[in-house]
């Protein structure tokens, strides 16, 4: 785990935002930056939750439906609407989030793991932040964007 020693005691750096009523969060070392909604172009027979690509400084990227990727329904884009634009594995792909709410650095120890009887073994989340206003669940880009997943539609 990415974390920083604070005080003697390990912290972790985490933006959080939200896809649907729910809260999760994803480490800021892997988060290139944040970018409010611009229109992407559509690729077709691309994976569903691939929504299209935009050009970003010359680079053309994939835009992937974060909400879509995790089992939930498409996210309603808005006027705040965001693109977290992510380094994973060597490749850069932006993530559609209904908001961005909050950049936090909390003490690891309030990273709590993942009931058994949630069905934590090979889940997307590396555990649950509680949080003024209810859980926040901590997702592992890398585990969720296996290279060996060719289901999401991307080459190195």
């Amino acid at each position: 785990m990415n974390t920083v020693q604070m005080s003697g005691e390990e912290v972790l750096e985490i933006i959080a935002f939200r896809l649907h009523s729910q809260e999760f969060c994803v480490r800021t070392t892997s988060i290139r930056e944040i970018r409010g909604w611009a229109p992407v172009t559509p690729i077709p027979h691309s994976p569903y939750e691939v929504i299209g690509v935009m050009n970003l400084r010359g680079t053309v990227i994939p835009i992937v439906d974060l909400a879509v990727k995790l089992g939930m329904h498409n996210t309603e884009v808005n006027e705040r609407s965001a693109i977290v634009v992510a380094d994973i594995k060597g490749m850069t792909v932006g993530l559609l989030v209904d908001r961005v709410s909050d950049i936090m650095t909390i003490p690891s120890s309030r990273l709590q793991p993942v009931p058994a009887a949630a069905g934590s073994s090979g889940t997307f989340s590396d555990g649950l932040i509680a949080h003024d206003s209810g859980m926040i669940c901590f997702l592992n880009l890398e585990r969720m964007f296996d290279a060996g997943d060719d289901d999401w539609g991307m080459v190195a």
